[in-house]
């Protein structure tokens, strides 16, 4: 990992780096590097959970019948006020903040922030039924319960946009961002830049690269940030104004180097993360337990039954009919306008590869020519894609009318008719052609789970992905399969489809 200071501690209790000869270095100062942007985060997000709470207990009062004498502290309306507007918040804030709602290691990124919030529901409702009873109060449970109800969903309505915004400004402005050096070797490092520069919303910029084998690269080498060997580690983070440090891959092996550099980073503000050579493995699959002193990493198996699995499997059922429902009336004028535009059948219908290689025929609505697998061969050599699939921008096989199916996904509705006949899910990897013949290595992976209408290829970007980016998120969606990526995946879908991202 390269040279790493050794520190003593002075009477003050500040860390001082100390040099090859045990000499204090001068020219290290302990300042503070952390990035601020969580601090103002965390309270906008306490003036937001305090206005939703706020904010329900006034959709709940503005329900309360004055005539009906169940509904509580009518004759103390200052009382009421009191509790429903003062008390009822505070109660809500010091319950999000027991359950980490605040915490920045939550804020910002991924669903553990929404969860955390759905958990302090319970335990609001928890303390409110228990006062309710101890104390013997008349309040109308209708009231009680949109108050609450309503809080959570003010709750996480305003914090979604809170998310938003953050996201917009990451984004867009750059702000509220970490700088992250990556050390590692050059192989590992580049990795995980990649990764992060996937997912600018996160807010992790790399801005160099610390080599823990061989050397800086030539000046000319096209590295997308600066390459580094040999260097004091804290002195390169002072220099590059980094507030992380992301140790990869195989340097995080090398525990007593690791715990050294996590002592030195002790009051610096500078955060230490790690990144282990464990890639798209995420969420409740990664536990760590330690074992005399030693923390493991275990990876639990994908859970692919179960009783989440049997939800879905109901789920997928019964919104694809109340889907289907929904369209059937819009099916005709549909119809009618793809036999306007080129004489032959309504509907498309090609072999696909299902769960456990099964072979089933997907439905879709027609967009291009019936003369359109016969026209291919003469495209092939215009063809974008790098995959199975062919694929063209401007294919002109597709008529006007099927461009605009294609664009507002509508040609994929009929799909709702594999879901009803269990060949396919709502969410899942995507389908591919039965005619590309057996699948192997990391690709039939895929095969473990029903394909779907839409998946996490259909909401990063669709037909612009490479090959290898979606087999990558199809894998992932495989490993981290859960019932929370899937209701998020299927919100996604709608900001996907509205904005006609990646679709032709």
């Amino acid at each position: 990992m390269g040279e790493l200071d050794s520190f003593e501690i002075l009477p003050n209790h500040a860390l001082t780096p100390l040099g090859p000869n045990g000499v204090p270095r001068s020219g290290w100062q302990r300042t503070k590097r952390a990035a601020r942007w969580h601090r103002p985060y965390a309270g906008l997000l306490l003036l937001l959970d305090s206005a939703g709470v706020a904010l329900a207990s006034l959709t709940a009062l503005s329900n309360i019948d004055p005539n009906k004498t169940n509904a509580g502290f009518q004759h103390n309306p200052g009382l009421f006020s009191l509790t429903a507007y003062v008390l009822l918040p505070l109660i809500w804030i010091a319950v999000l903040w027991g359950h980490g709602a605040y915490d920045r290691r939550y804020l910002g990124t991924g669903t553990d922030e929404f969860k955390r919030v759905v958990r302090a529901s319970w335990t609001v409702v928890a303390i409110v039924a228990f006062a309710a009873f101890a104390f013997k109060t008349d309040v109308s449970r209708t009231t009680v319960g949109t108050a609450l109800v309503g809080a959570l969903l003010y709750v996480l309505f305003l914090r979604y946009l809170a998310r938003r915004a953050l996201y917009l400004s990451r984004t867009k402005f750059h702000l509220a961002t970490h700088r992250v050096l990556l050390i590692g070797t050059l192989q590992e490092a580049m990795e995980v830049h990649q990764a992060i520069a996937r997912d600018p919303a996160a807010g992790l910029v790399p801005v160099a690269i610390h080599l823990t084998e061989g050397y800086a690269p030539h000046p000319n080498t096209n590295t997308p940030v600066p390459v580094h060997a040999g260097r004091d580690i804290l002195s390169l983070v002072r220099e590059i104004n980094a507030d992380t440090i992301a140790v990869c891959g195989s340097a995080s092996a090398e525990p007593v180097e690791l715990r050294r550099l996590a002592w030195q980073l002790e009051g610096t503000g500078i955060e230490l993360a790690v990144a282990p050579q464990l890639t798209d493995i995420a969420g409740p699959r990664v536990h760590i337990r330690p074992i005399e002193g030693i923390p493991l990493l275990y990876v639990e198996e994908p859970k692919l039954s179960g009783l989440g699995w049997l939800f879905k499997n109901v789920m997928d059922r019964v919104l694809a009919l109340i889907g289907l429902l929904i369209v059937l009336p819009f099916f005709p004028i549909i119809a009618l306008a793809i036999k306007l535009s080129d004489p032959g059948p309504i509907f498309f219908r090609q072999p696909r590869v299902g769960r456990e290689g099964k072979t089933f025929r997907v439905w879709k609505l027609r967009t291009m020519y019936v003369d359109a697998e016969e026209r291919q061969a003469m495209l092939d050599e215009q063809n974008e894609s790098d995959g199975l699939l062919f694929k063209m921008k401007n294919d002109p096989r597709v008529f006007k009318v099927g461009k605009w199916l294609r664009a507002t996904s509508i040609d994929e509705l009929p799909q709702i008719l594999n879901v009803l006949m269990g060949e396919m899910s709502l969410v899942g990897p995507r389908p591919l052609p039965a005619e590309d013949g057996d699948f192997l290595g990391d690709v039939r992976r895929r095969l473990l789970v029903r394909p779907g209408i839409t998946g996490l290829w259909q909401v990063s970007g669709r037909s612009d992905l490479s090959w290898d980016d979606a087999v990558r998120l199809d894998l992932y969606y495989v490993d981290n399969w859960s019932l929370v990526l899937d209701l998020h995946t299927m919100w996604r879908t709608v900001g996907v489809v509205v904005f006609r991202k990646g679709a032709y």
